[in-house]
């Protein structure tokens, strides 16, 4: 375990990142093939090898390797020269895999009452009147405490209210039929997006994340290559788990090393269409959370992607190359280059453009919590394997995990969907009972009626029926008569 100075890079000088500044959060930033996978990499080590806890999004599949020792090559010797390494061990990390889906790692579930009515109306795309009516509808549910656990329960807790709006009304307001819909609709493609896998129990224990190995921290890998494709779904997972170790844990102030550090790659959606509130949320979030002994890295492809009041809180930068083809291009590279400190033997705005895969402008925090000047710099090689895990040596390391079992048995307990329908069932067999007991003279009335209605009616039948036979007979008699006198006459003549 390492408690100074962790070095991860060399330029004019050695850029190294503090662990007592380690929670000051960072960014990576830079264009598609430019060496972000890498860097992110690389600092994950380090932080494991702190001691610190990791949590990052895998997003492409490339960083499981992370598990195994590294082997000699080409391009790592080259490297190694490049930076001036003479003492470099490969090593393996500790790592846990999870993913919501449960296909590549333990399954990863939260509660719907943990999720919380704000992300869950961002997770299901609800407009601000709809998103009123999911938080009536949990607060709901909780003054009746039912649990929201799955989407079933959400489910039958909307149909309950809407059933019910009338008797709701007074109490908590409108309950508006068409919101109810547009959230039954957003319910079923988030669904089918299988975000139904997400939720339920047992959900993920947050200590479960933060744990040691030999003075390692334990790196947990998210396996992201399908969850990606769902981004509104990713970027609301990453979200809950920043916000529910914000709710948790406990003011730590300046500790000599983060308690864990998260890296969310492909960064930007966490803010790409999220609302006002929402954004002002993680803004807070991310502002306080350090004092929790959290470290956040985002990484994406440009500082524009970043919120203002997010950026200025990363103190922590990696800068890979970026490309200035169109307007918009160029803004970037003039934002990333006026977010360093000054180097006034760099043009930074230019070397911006000019940088090679692996090399990045860097400037980390110094032991006073200020800017370092930015300097160009090469990232030091990964001590890790560089391919990807191979699916068989993945489950060998989900299986020798201490968690692996608890994770994959799905738990589904007496919560709201139970409830209600219990409760449905003892009102319909109340409300038969009660019509049986308490008004049988009804029904002997209605019986006897019945009755009587049918004995009348065949009675005036059976009338008819016999005044139809004797007038027919009647009949019948008449001309049966006059044909006989007919026919005798006929034959007398």
């Amino acid at each position: 375990m390492t408690s100074g100075p962790v070095p991860f890079a060399k330029g004019s000088s050695e850029h190294v990142l503090l662990p007592r500044m380690a929670n000051r959060h960072g960014l990576i930033a830079g264009a598609t093939g430019t060496g972000k996978t890498v860097t992110l990499r690389v600092l994950a080590e380090r932080f494991s090898q702190m001691g610190v806890p990791v949590f990052l999004a895998d997003v492409k599949g490339d960083v499981s390797g992370i598990a195994l020792a590294g082997e000699s090559s080409a391009r790592i010797d080259q490297r190694k020269e490049e930076v001036g390494l003479k003492e470099f061990a490969y090593q393996d990390f500790p790592v846990c895999f999870w993913d919501v889906f449960g296909e590549q790692g333990h399954p990863v579930r939260a509660t719907v009452s943990e999720m919380g009515p704000l992300l869950m109306g961002r997770l299901l795309g609800l407009n601000e009147v709809q998103g009123g009516v999911l938080n009536l509808v949990f607060k709901i549910a909780d003054d009746q405490k039912l649990l929201l656990l799955d989407l079933k329960d959400l489910r039958s807790m909307l149909t309950h209210v809407s059933d019910n709006a009338s008797q709701y009304q007074s109490s908590y307001g409108n309950v508006s039929s068409a919101s109810v819909g547009a959230i039954q609709r957003g319910l079923l493609a988030l669904e089918s997006q299988g975000g139904d896998k997400f939720f339920g129990e047992p959900a993920l224990n947050l200590d479960d994340l933060i744990q040691t190995q030999d003075g390692k921290g334990v790196i947990n890998l998210l396996a992201a290559e399908k969850l990606i494709n769902s981004p509104n779904l990713y970027a609301t997972f990453l979200l809950w788990l920043m916000s529910e170790l914000f709710e948790r844990l406990p003011e730590a102030g300046d500790l000599e090393k983060p308690k864990i550090a998260f890296f969310f790659d492909e960064a930007h959606l966490l803010f790409s269409e999220a609302p006002a509130f929402l954004q002002q949320k993680i803004e807070q979030v991310v502002r306080l959370i350090r004092s929790k002994g959290v470290g956040i890295y985002f990484v994406t492809q440009s500082p524009l992607d970043i919120p203002d009041a997010v950026l200025g809180q990363l103190g922590n930068r990696v800068q890979h190359a970026l490309r200035a083809f169109t307007p918009r291009d160029q803004k970037a590279v003039k934002t990333a280059a006026d977010t360093f400190r000054p180097n006034p033997k760099l043009n930074t705005a230019a070397v911006i453009t000019e940088l090679g895969v692996g090399e990045a402008l860097i400037s980390t925090l110094d032991e006073k919590g200020i800017p370092e000047i930015v300097d160009r710099g090469l990232i030091y090689p990964p001590a890790s394997r560089l391919t990807p895990l191979t699916a068989g040596e993945r489950m060998d390391i989900i299986k020798q995990s201490s968690l692996f079992g608890y994770y994959e048995k799905g738990v589904d307990r007496e919560s709201a969907y139970e409830l209600l329908q219990s409760k449905a069932t003892q009102l319909s067999t109340a409300a038969v009972e009660k019509a049986t007991d308490e008004k049988p003279s009804e029904l002997m009335k209605a019986a006897t009626s019945i009755g009587t209605s049918v004995l009348r009616a065949m009675g005036t039948q059976m009338g008819r029926a016999i005044v139809r036979g004797v007038m027919g007979s009647i009949m019948s008699g008449m001309h049966g008569g006059t044909s006989s006198a007919r026919r005798s006459t006929s034959r007398r003549r």
